[in-house]
Formats: C-alpha cells, sequence, structure tokens
C-alpha cells in the first residue's frame, strides 16, 4: 500500500529525511515514533504529496509518486484521510457540517452526504453532537470530529499527525481505540507520535526515526 524506497527530503542544508527504506501493507495499522525534528511530520506530507521527495520513490496504493502528473494528485488525495494534531476544525460551521464538507466539494447529494457524514460521527461516537459547534466541545471530542472528517470519504489511507498531542492521556486511550476500529473496518493507518505509551502493548509495527535516519523496526 506504502512503500518507500531509499528516501530522502532536504530543506535548505537541513535533511529531513535520509535514505529512508520501509513497506506499509493494505490493512496494517503502523505507528511512527521519534523525537521532535525527526522527520516524522516530513514523512506524512510526502504521503499526503504535499511535499516532493528529493531522492528515492514513493508508491503509494500502486501509484508511482515519480510518475504521478500533476493533474492527478487531487485524485490520489482522495483516497487519503488527513487528521491534524490542531484538529483544523471551522469554529463558525456544526460538527456536521465540518464532516460533510469533504463530501460537499465532491458533489455528492444530500442524501448521501447526510447519511455518510452522520455514520462517520457514530463511528467515532459523536452522532449526538451533530448540531453542536467545535468551541463547545472538549479538546478529545474535536479531534474525534476530526477523525470523523478523515474517514468519511471513505480513504483506503489514513495518515494521523500526533492525534493526541492536545488531549489527556485518558482521551488519548480512547483516539486510539478508535484508530483500531477503523483500521478493522479495513483502512490502512499511519499514527506519528512521540507518545511510547500510544503504542506499548498494541502489537503493532512501529517505525522509529531519529535526525532524519529510520533507526529500527520493533513491535508495540
Amino acid at each position: 500500500m506504502i512503500h518507500f524506497h531509499r528516501v530522502s527530503k532536504h530543506y535548505d542544508n537541513q535533511t529531513a529525511l535520509r535514505d529512508v527504506t520501509f513497506s506499509i501493507e493494505k490493512g496494517e495499522m503502523v505507528f511512527v515514533t521519534g523525537p521532535s525534528g525527526s522527520g516524522k511530520t516530513t514523512l506524512l506530507r510526502l504521503i499526503y504529496l504535499a511535499e516532493k521527495p528529493d531522492e528515492g520513490n514513493i508508491s503509494i496504493a500502486g501509484w508511482e509518486i515519480d510518475k504521478l502528473k500533476e493533474s492527478s494528485i487531487p485524485l490520489l488525495r482522495r483516497n487519503i484521510g488527513f487528521v491534524f494534531q490542531d484538529f483544523r476544525l471551522l469554529n463558525n460551521r456544526s460538527v456536521f457540517e465540518n464532516v460533510a464538507l469533504a463530501l460537499r466539494i465532491r458533489g455528492v447529494d444530500e442524501k448521501g452526504l447526510k447519511t455518510r457524514a452522520l455514520d462517520s460521527l457514530k463511528v467515532v461516537n459523536l452522532r449526538h453532537k451533530a448540531d453542536s459547534y467545535p468551541f463547545a466541545l472538549s479538546g478529545g471530542e474535536q479531534q474525534r470530529v476530526a477523525i470523523a472528517r478523515a474517514i468519511v470519504a471513505e480513504p483506503a489511507v489514513i495518515l494521523a499527525d500526533e492525534p493526541t498531542g492536545n488531549v489527556d492521556p485518558d482521551t488519548s486511550a480512547g483516539i486510539i481505540r478508535t484508530f483500531k476500529d477503523i483500521n478493522a473496518r479495513g483502512a490502512t493507518i499511519l499514527v506519528a507520535t512521540h507518545n511510547r505509551g500510544l503504542f506499548c502493548n498494541t502489537g503493532r509495527r512501529v517505525l522509529r526515526l531519529d535526525s532524519g535516519n529510520l533507526v529500527g523496526e520493533e513491535t508495540g
């Protein structure tokens, strides 16, 4: 599903990723960890095509990124959901509208849009908050809305960048349980986190980055 082969990314005189190789198979849930500045966010941005590698090759769901036309990037991105640490919800729109927006952009009809948005909120146990606004929610609830928004279009791949960075430990555990539930439905998930407590005893693969290098792999 996701394959990196000797991928490097540089910014000015700084190397964010150096000669990184790994594979994530369809249906896996994998963690990538490392201290701040280790390259976790850059790795996710390369998968999302917000950045291009300076060296090496990346393939996502069979698409060779170096051969991909600019016009095809939006099509590939439709197969990728992204969960941000800072939620990025629209405070002037209801929870329902935040989740439904991605479907509106795709031109989904109102009946289908309503059904899919409410189903996504049900997955994260927030169906009852559909008419609320983000500013009235707790941090954990806002993050779960962000997850519902990421899954509403049923993407094959879900990326999460420090998804528990702004919530308490109990809420963090609940968010990881939600990702496991979504993974069980067939989505391939990659979670970037510096918090080892999130993946300990999960039995999931963990990729370790340090200063842009992939320094090891373990089982959580």
